[in-house]
């Protein structure tokens, strides 16, 4: 067993042994492995480990790495949780099944314009700023439901939840309150928009990502605690 397999198997069992403490089930939260700045090679060993569900920041890279390891894993799926410009969308539409950093209506309209010339269903998650140091995200409301309504009615853009990345300290208590707000948040969309299933909350890093599964996190983010550091 390598470093990589190692971590990602201590993860996923620490992920379940919150979970039950919570009183959830651990069947309920993702585990996805961040790789971004990693090699070809050390995604390999995450995937021997277990790990099928991935992260990438970047289109370029993703689109780079990804090609060899569907044809070696067609099982695995790649989610684009970094910022999306308009005209990367092209690039990136084969490749993914969830793009998770949905921060303004724009960028939904070329969603759906792309996946529909590639006949394909992309499901999203709506970004919300909930006090990270980051200044993506939606924070007003009435735009998240403007862009939650807009995408109810296209036919490839699938409306999926929310995510987040809370404000990088050591003060447990604000972190706790960033993954709170996220959802309450979901809750009132649901509320909202009770015809879609807005089930996902993507929330929780490789720092934080015990508080999250405490708070309802359905997919946690890890990349350093799998990884390593990042080889930049």
């Amino acid at each position: 067993m390598t470093k990589i397999t190692e971590n990602y198997t201590k993860i996923r069992t620490r992920i379940d042994e919150i979970a039950k403490k919570a009183g959830r089930n651990p069947q309920d939260i993702k585990l996805m492995a961040v790789s971004k700045f990693h090699t070809v090679a050390e995604i390999n060993e995450a995937i021997l480990g277990g790990a099928r569900l991935f992260g990438e920041n970047r289109v370029q890279e993703a689109v780079e790495k990804f090609p060899e390891l569907y044809e070696k894993y067609p099982d695995i799926k790649l989610e684009l949780i970094g910022q999306l410009q308009t005209n990367k969308v092209k690039q990136i539409i084969p490749y993914v099944s969830c793009i998770q950093s949905i921060d303004r209506i724009k960028i939904i309209e070329e969603i759906e314009k792309r996946a529909s010339v590639a006949q394909k269903k992309v499901r999203i998650l709506f970004e919300i700023h909930t006090g990270e140091d980051s200044k993506s995200g939606f924070t007003d409301k009435g735009e998240l439901e403007k862009a939650i309504e807009l995408s109810s009615k296209m036919t490839h853009v699938i409306p999926s939840g929310f995510m987040t990345m809370a404000p990088f300290t050591d003060n447990k208590e604000i972190i706790r309150n960033s993954f709170r707000d996220l959802r309450n948040i979901a809750h009132d969309m649901q509320i909202k928009f009770p015809k879609l299933n807005l089930e996902e909350l993507s929330m929780g890093m490789s720092n934080d990502y015990e508080i999250a599964v405490e708070e309802g996190s359905t997919l946690v983010r890890v990349g350093t605690a799998i990884f390593g550091k990042r080889n930049y």
